[in-house]
């Protein structure tokens, strides 16, 4: 025990002494979270809406007054036909626009359902759908409160995330990005710069087991990594204001268990790799890719191709994700997150084994 204590020692001097890496460690963190945490958005804002009408009715100018009260819309102005649509759309004055209906004032009148054409430019797909969307809500909402609409009224209850804050989404997985690029990289560069610098030939002549230099390799990081794990949530709470709405203890477990994984897997590439930059490189390329595109983070798994779907599985940050997002945001029990705790687990269990083979072969 006193030898992997002085081991653990060296460690924490040797990264205290370099700066830089200090800096890597402590503050990336921070300025990924704050940049992915207002930058990465789903959310469509500063919507230009003009309007087509037969005559500017007091109904119409309270349309108006709705639409462009929300935080997602400007008003822009009415055209005078819909032949100005088209060069609207070409000139960028207008995103989506609202043509009423020309026997307006008499469908009013009779007590008859109003006929509203919602034209959008549709050269993004996406971007039209959610404007539309949008629009549609803020019009049924408005028209239900005036008894325009006959029928069946549906009341919508947004759980989880009522306000549709994309932050809610995009935290955990930034989370799962951060600490898996931040550990993975930075331990397995461990191992590799002893061998650079000359000083493996202590580990090796050494009678410390390959077990105890590996896990006093990863102390250091392990530490600083839950220090990293205790800022992100700060920020996630008090700077993006996403509340914690599950159990911190099973929250704080899980993600410490996936910091364990991440520095495994660092050690693994550590103990493979000859030199610090094609570790470097290896960590990188080999996990930031899968991480943002097989985990969930952006993109759906389920609309992926069923061999990428397949391959998610093997990524770790797909898992730690989930369970967060169950966790933190939808506030569940351990239980509905306990396959992605047991899978977590296995893989943190079978990193080290790998590991202990690969520097036993070293070893010889």
């Amino acid at each position: 025990m006193r030898t992997f204590l002085s081991f653990m020692k060296k460690e924490f001097l040797q990264i205290f002494r370099d700066r830089r890496t200090i800096l890597i460690l402590l503050g990336m963190p921070i300025v990924q979270i704050i940049l992915f945490g207002f930058a990465i958005s789903t959310e469509i804002r500063n919507i230009n809406f003009a309007v087509i009408a037969p005559q500017h009715t007091e109904i119409i100018r309270q349309v108006i007054e709705r639409i462009d009260a929300n935080n997602y819309f400007s008003f822009v102005g009415f055209l005078n036909s819909s032949k100005e649509i088209d060069k609207s759309f070409r000139n960028e004055k207008a995103d989506i626009v609202l043509v009423f209906d020309r026997d307006m004032l008499h469908k009013r009148a009779t007590g008859e359902g109003l006929s509203l054409q919602i034209e959008v430019d549709a050269s993004n797909p996406n971007t039209a759908k959610s404007e539309t969307m949008y629009l549609t809500s803020i019009l049924n909402d408005f028209f239900a409160q005036k008894q325009v609409q006959k029928g069946i009224q549906t009341n919508v209850r947004l759980l989880y995330n009522p306000q549709m804050k994309s932050a809610y989404n995009f935290v955990p997985g930034i989370m799962g990005l951060i600490l898996m690029l931040i550990c993975a990289m930075m331990t397995s560069i461990s191992i590799v710069r002893e061998k650079e610098i000359g000083t493996m030939e202590v580990l090796l002549v050494s009678p410390t087991k390959p077990i105890y230099i590996i896990f006093a390799k990863m102390a250091p990081y392990f530490v600083l990594s839950c220090t990293n794990f205790i800022t992100i949530l700060l920020l996630s709470v008090f700077v993006l204001h996403i509340p914690i709405v599950g159990d911190i203890f099973w929250i704080s477990a899980i993600s410490l268990l996936y910091i364990f994984l991440a520095l495994a897997i660092g050690l693994l590439i550590s103990t493979v790799m000859k030199t610090q930059v094609s570790a470097m490189i290896i960590s990188a390329a080999g996990l930031l890719f899968p991480t943002i595109m097989l985990s969930g983070m952006i993109y759906p798994i389920e609309n992926a191709p069923l061999v990428l779907q397949w391959l998610s599985y093997l990524v770790p940050a797909r898992w730690y994700i989930s369970a967060i997002r169950k966790l933190m945001i939808e506030g569940l029990s351990i239980s509905y997150a306990a396959t992605e705790f047991g899978v977590l687990l296995l893989m943190s269990a079978l990193m080290i084994i790998i590991s202990l083979k690969k520097f036993k072969n070293r070893l010889e």
